[in-house]
């Protein structure tokens, strides 16, 4: 039994990035062999192990066959007899193609480590085109790695068209497409993802409102990047710290959410519904970018009249969600900017009159000796009145 590194944690190290997760195969071993060690079993399809104490994946030398449609279609061979090469050539990418024994040893029966050199994202074979996913998955990795210069072999982008055309990729679940799309909207270039899928002809089947206007969307997207790098930058010049803001679950999912929200926004509200259904968006990210496409001109009209936001207010219903609220607004910025509008003083403005509607107490009203349906029209009559003295200031 052999065991070696293998994947990402192999590239990632040659390209001194910092590696996340270690997934290693075992040559020449059977799952009662690694059962017997102590490791736990987790893979449905094939054999996949989680090591007794680092938990970490370590999955048998396989071999894949194409026996169906889209990215489950396979049968797999995991036996004792599988090599090294073979388990390596299913591969996806020759840059992922690369393992290392015990020793610190490369075994690069594919020329990975000279692609790594020439950044060049290359199939490993033909076998390439027998998973629709991996069109998604290439354009991921042209995304994470563009900002080292990395570019797609003519070959490997001829492969994908050819894929995109032949329908496979409408095989795909919504769900593994979304993961793909969501990983790429958190890295640094965002907009290369989109690109690279409409080099690839591979836009139509799940993004197919945005081709029209693409430019405009990846500029907006774009503007995303760039004002959150300007707050960053503004964070690490006012705090003196050397380190920009701190990442957590709840900002990453702040930042997914402003970028959609900028890649979609110049959509009408049915096409930005259709879309984040088709991919089966989660609903804290679907809900504000839908909100973002169907409210965009009260939120960029300086001269709202109190009417205007009061319908903005009850629209969003930002009386119950007001954080949601204020996610929509902040993830409304770089569409604003877009558009040439001043949006921290419309944002500041929008805020102040949501405030002081919300000062309006129900009670009050009702203690007038208004009653029934009454109270609703008293009670909207008053918020305006509260956002009119504020607009008036």
């Amino acid at each position: 039994m052999q065991v070696y590194l293998v994947g990402g944690a192999v590239r990632d190290a040659l390209l001194n990035r910092k590696v996340v997760e270690r997934d290693y195969v075992v040559v020449g071993a059977t799952p009662e062999e690694m059962l017997s060690q102590g490791f736990t079993q987790v893979g449905k399809d094939f054999p996949v192990f989680l090591h007794p104490k680092t938990q970490e994946e370590y999955a048998l030398a396989r071999t894949e066959r194409k026996s169906g449609k889209g990215y489950t279609g396979f049968v797999c061979d995991a036996s004792s007899s599988v090599t090294l090469e073979e388990d390596l050539l299913r591969r996806d990418l020759t840059v992922n193609a690369i393992a290392q024994d015990n020793l610190g040893n490369l075994i690069d029966p594919y020329g990975g480590k000279k692609d790594l050199e020439n950044r060049l994202l290359r199939h490993v074979s033909e076998a390439f085109s027998e998973d629709p996913l991996r069109v998604f998955r290439v354009a991921r990795f042209a995304t994470r790695y563009a900002y080292l210069g990395f570019t797609i072999a003519t070959e490997t982008m001829a492969l994908m068209q050819s894929m995109a055309q032949s329908g496979e990729l409408s095989t795909l679940s919504a769900e593994r497409v979304w993961q793909e799309t969501k990983r790429s909207l958190l890295e640094k270039t965002p907009h290369v993802f989109f690109t690279v899928l409409n080099q690839a002809h591979g836009l139509n089947d799940w993004f197919t409102e945005l081709e029209s206007n693409l430019d405009t969307a990846l500029a907006t997207l774009k503007t995303a990047v760039d004002l959150e790098k300007a707050k960053n930058e503004s964070f690490v010049k006012d705090t003196g710290s050397e380190t920009p803001l701190p990442d957590s679950s709840n900002s990453e999912t702040a930042r997914l959410i402003t970028r959609f929200t900028a890649l979609l926004s110049h959509l009408g509200e049915e096409d930005a519904k259709h879309l984040c259904s088709r991919l089966k968006v989660q609903n804290q990210v679907s809900e504000i970018v839908i909100l973002a496409c169907k409210f965009k001109d009260f939120l960029l009209t300086m001269q709202n009249s109190p009417a205007d936001l009061l319908a903005l207010f009850n629209g969003c219903d930002a009386w119950r969600r007001e954080e949601r609220f204020t996610l929509l607004l902040s993830a409304f910025a770089p569409y604003a900017h877009s558009k040439g509008v001043d949006w921290q003083e419309q944002q500041k403005r929008i805020e102040n009159a949501l405030a002081a509607a919300k000062q309006v107490n129900v009670q009050d009203i009702i203690a007038t000796g208004v009653k029934g349906p009454e109270i609703k029209d008293a009670l909207n009559q008053a918020k305006l009145s509260a956002i009119a003295s504020i607009n008036n200031q």
